[in-house]
C-alpha cells in the first residue's frame, strides 16, 4: 500500500535521466501529465512551450536517445484542440 506522503509527492523530473522523482517512471509520468493538464488548464500553448523546453533539455542530457521517442514522450500525449 502506498503511504499518504508518497502518494502526494510531486512527480517532477530528475536530471539528467528524466525519470520521475516520485515513481521512477519516464517523465512525464501519468501523475505528472494529469498535474500538468490541471495546472495549464485552458492554456494549451503554455503547456506545449513548457514541455518543449523540457524536451530541448532532455535532448541535450540524453544524447544517446533517439529524438523521435523523446518527442512522443514529451509532446504527443497532450490532447488536441477540439
Amino acid at each position: 500500500m502506498i503511504g499518504r506522503e508518497e502518494r502526494w509527492r510531486r512527480h517532477v523530473p530528475v536530471h539528467p535521466s528524466y525519470r520521475c522523482r516520485a515513481c521512477g517512471a519516464d517523465w512525464p509520468c501519468q501523475d505528472a501529465r494529469l498535474a500538468l493538464l490541471i495546472g495549464f488548464r485552458g492554456n494549451r500553448v503554455g503547456l506545449m512551450v513548457y514541455l518543449g523546453s523540457h524536451l530541448a533539455r532532455a535532448l541535450r542530457e540524453l544524447p544517446d536517445v533517439h529524438p523521435a521517442p523523446l518527442a512522443d514522450r514529451f509532446l504527443h500525449w497532450v490532447p488536441r484542440r477540439r
